[in-house]
């Protein structure tokens, strides 16, 4: 099979869907990997690097232009002239971005495999798992860098000065986002309250991370009442392949302090916090109601390097199956079949057609 990597073009992502190690694997299989010319440089691979493992070097137009097509972040508008019937695997998130790439989808009749919907023999997302952990991790960090005067945060660091811990960091949610969120501001010496939905976790975040976090059941009275001494506020909400649920209100917003941070790792599903709004790394942030707000929809592009190791050591066995057997593989398992969004016109994943009101144009796969 010819599979195309097209160079990813959403601001300032670095990451590539496939790296030399992958390609030579692929073309050891007997398949053919057409490679953008300069794909792989922001994390750190290049042309030669995919030469002598075995790819072709092609246009753009040539890197769509095949059976298969694999991608890190959904088609940016320019790209979906390109779409024309070829199977499209990638992070699509179709919930939380504009209806015109689901529509188009439709229209050119892609099959459009979402990574953040295929799911493990245990119903887990192993897709979404590496860079919900690079996300959570990166969402501490930002968010102390943010409270600092200097960018408009209320100068408050999180981190242990001579035994005694600052800041206070609130995490919505107690996934794989909020455990690492949680991880890597309790690393830093900050103090961490983690509002959950599964009592059981309680436990594990405690064994996992320290004795003093304040692990609590998620509900709008709980969160209300540790708001106005949170210094950093991380959402870290996740439904599967639908659009997340607002959380964080805009009144609950307007009862932190000023120079506060918000981080939505959410927002590429739509946002958790109702004042949240689509960022990019070039202009990452925005004030509403004197909080900072962080809302990057490709927060792990931020680390190329490490985030396309992690995210391709994941994907590359599924890569590797479609190449191998096309979606006959997929229709056989129930967890993979969840991966198939959009297929010959039709939406397949019901929560897509239930955010976006297409439900007449769903059919399950």
């Amino acid at each position: 099979m010819n599979i195309g990597v097209p160079k990813e073009i959403k601001n300032q992502e670095g990451r590539v869907a496939v790296t030399p190690a992958g390609v030579q694997q692929l073309t050891a299989a007997g398949h053919t990997v057409c490679v953008e010319t300069t794909a792989g440089i922001a994390a750190g691979f290049s042309d030669a690097d995919y030469q002598q493992a075995g790819a072709t070097l092609v246009s753009t137009a040539q890197a769509w232009d095949c059976p298969l097509v694999v991608k890190v972040k959904e088609p940016e508008a320019s790209e979906y002239s390109y779409l024309a019937g070829q199977m499209l695997f990638t992070y699509f998130h179709l919930a939380g971005v504009p209806k015109a790439l689901t529509t188009s989808l439709l229209a050119s009749k892609t099959t459009a495999i979402a990574y953040e919907t295929l799911e493990d023999s245990q119903g887990r997302l192993p897709l979404l798992a590496p860079m919900s952990a690079i996300a959570g991790n990166m969402a501490a960090q930002v968010g102390g860098y943010y409270l600092a005067k200097p960018y408009g945060g209320k100068g408050v660091q999180l981190g242990e000065v001579l035994g005694s811990r600052h800041g206070q960091v609130l995490v919505i949610g107690d996934g794989v986002v909020g455990f690492h969120a949680a991880k890597t501001a309790y690393g830093l010496g900050a103090n961490v309250a983690v509002a959950g939905l599964q009592a059981e976790k309680a436990a594990l975040f405690k064994e996992k991370i320290g004795d003093g976090i304040d692990f609590f059941m998620s509900s709008p009275e709980s969160i209300s009442k540790r708001l106005p001494e949170t210094d950093l506020l991380i959402g870290a909400v996740l439904q599967h392949g639908a659009k997340a649920d607002y959380v964080i209100t805009e009144a609950m917003i307007k009862t932190l302090q000023a120079g506060s941070v918000a981080v939505d790792v959410s927002i590429d599903q739509g946002g958790c916090i109702a004042t949240s709004k689509p960022t990019s790394h070039s202009q990452p942030i925005f004030l509403q109601h004197g909080v900072i707000h962080y809302c990057v929809t490709n927060m792990p592009g931020a680390y190329p390097r490490t985030a396309t190791l992690a995210l391709t050591a994941a994907t590359f066995p599924y890569l590797l199956t479609l190449a191998n057997q096309g979606l006959q593989a997929f229709a056989s398992t129930p967890g993979l079949a969840k991966a198939i969004n959009t297929y010959q016109g039709k939406i397949c994943y019901q929560p897509v057609a239930e955010a976006l009101g297409l439900m007449d144009s769903y059919q399950g796969f």
